[in-house]
């Protein structure tokens, strides 16, 4: 059967047409889709954050509300609440507002300004970070959760602990009577503050008095201050209380153990650098003392703030000899410490460098002291809050509706005891670092910087998830 020309022609000019194709492709192969550009996020570059992006509206947030934000922290300092501060808030891998006001050091009024590369003790916010030392140790297999902290301490075993009656530690003789602990504190207890372990920051029951007496947190290195605790009784059965502690020191001492290496060489090769946390350490370098806040407080005779001097019964800040304190002794920037909350958000990884797996993240910022209550947020007292668990060495918002906070569903936070405070919610993808330097004693009536800010962030922004109500309402009942 014949075939009209026109036909043939056009069948002919496809055919063409289809083996030009297939050999430009290679071998007559069909063609590979093409791989998706990978898009540079701003966190990659290591000097980020340096400034806020020009329009933070395109992240969800008013400018008007970004202001109030600004105005009240501006305010805060004008008041007299505080010397000066650095605050800074992330959301979508870019930064909404990075700001500093007020006086780093010196005359609280006409002293050295604040910048936004200021340094900072940060107290206990230096525990998260040990936290993620830990977790780094816990994926290569060598600790599990459910061991006894005496597996890799061994001088911790068999510690007694203190009897209580009526709310008051039993005493006979001048002396505490101790009873058997119903287990050995594990690892999973130790990091989420439920091993008993006491601290010597408050009270004068005689595990505290002892830690105090004894100046645990004095110590010349991390094995004098295990010797210095093996000597003292556990406070609380293991499991029974939340009760904030030395257990963050302890993991100090464990991962500088278990890694082979010392604590701050540990922190600086595996954290610090990969997330470009440069200025991150246990002592301050002479070359970056003017850059070191001072500590103030609130006078009430001279209705004043007041510069704090440094304590004369343990080596100071710029002391490279100091206690590597996994609790407590970290020194940061606001700089540095919005990159490790980004990497949080990111799962773990930031620039390309995965610190610690997603799934480890998670774990990190799953509640595992059930109904117990916390009666601290690592700056002030905060007793009995339902709606808020505790993860791996930080608090947990398990249901904010709860609460009455506005934070997303999982949001994690914590603390310092200069008053340094942060968040970080994955549910809206954001985080918020506040760093002051505050402690002794703050001026009625000033301002609740974890509260009023968390206000004016999620009120600025107008996309913010809502926290998803816990499957069952948590007891309210707090602990004694």
């Amino acid at each position: 059967m014949s075939t009209h020309p026109l036909k043939l022609g056009s069948r002919l000019l496809f055919a063409a047409a289809s083996f030009a194709v297939l050999a430009a492709c290679g071998g007559g192969e069909p063609a590979k889709p093409a791989e998706p550009a990978v898009v540079a996020k701003a966190y990659d570059d290591a000097a980020w954050p340096v400034t806020a992006v020009a329009d933070p509206t395109t992240l969800g947030f008013t400018a008007e509300g970004l202001a109030a934000l600004d105005a009240r922290m501006a305010k805060s300092v004008a008041d007299g609440d505080v010397a000066g501060m650095v605050y800074i808030l992330g959301k979508g891998g870019e930064i909404a507002a990075f700001n500093a006001h007020g006086i780093q050091s010196g005359d609280p009024k006409t002293g050295t300004p604040m910048t936004k590369d200021s340094m900072f003790r940060i107290y206990s916010m230096s525990k998260p970070i040990t936290g993620v030392a830990m977790m780094q140790l816990f994926e290569q297999g060598k600790w599990a959760l459910e061991d006894p902290v005496s597996k890799h301490v061994p001088e911790l075993a068999g510690l007694q602990v203190l009897t209580w009656k009526d709310g008051k530690p039993v005493m006979k003789d001048g002396k505490p009577v101790l009873a058997a602990a119903s287990h050995e504190p594990t690892m999973k207890e130790l990091m989420s503050h439920t091993a008993g372990f006491g601290y010597g920051l408050s009270g004068d029951d005689p595990v505290n008095t002892a830690f105090r007496d004894t100046a645990v947190l004095a110590s010349a290195n991390l094995e004098e201050m295990i010797g210095k605790i093996k000597n003292i009784p556990l406070i609380y059965d293991p499991g029974s209380r939340w009760y904030y502690s030395a257990a963050v020191d302890i993991q100090g001492y464990i991962v500088q153990k278990l890694s082979g290496q010392k604590f701050g060489e540990y922190l600086k090769q595996h954290i610090f650098t990969p997330l470009g946390m440069n200025d991150t350490s246990f002592f301050v370098t002479e070359a970056n003392v003017p850059r070191f806040a001072d500590v103030y407080h609130w006078d009430k005779d001279k209705s004043a703030l007041v510069k704090n001097e440094d304590r004369p019964d343990r080596p100071g800040f710029t002391d490279p000899n100091r206690l590597e304190s996994g609790g407590g002794g970290l020194v940061s920037t606001t700089h540095d410490y919005a990159r490790f909350a980004q990497m949080f958000l990111n799962k773990g990884t930031l620039g390309g460098n995965t610190v610690i797996k997603p799934e480890t993240v998670e774990l990190m910022r799953t509640n595992h002291i059930g109904e117990l209550r916390l009666y601290s947020d690592g700056t002030t007292a905060n007793p009995g809050l339902p709606g808020v668990g505790f993860g791996l060495d930080f608090a947990v918002y398990e249901d904010s509706s709860v609460t009455g906070q506005p934070y997303g569903a999982g949001t994690h936070y914590w603390g310092g005891a200069a008053g340094t405070w942060f968040w970080i919610d994955p549910k809206n993808d954001l985080f918020f670092v506040g760093m002051i330097q505050s402690m002794g004693g703050a001026r009625p009536e000033g301002m609740n910087f974890r509260n009023d800010s968390a206000a004016l962030v999620y009120g600025a922004l107008a996309t913010a998830t809502p926290a998803a109500p816990a499957d069952a309402a948590p007891a309210t009942t707090p602990n004694p």
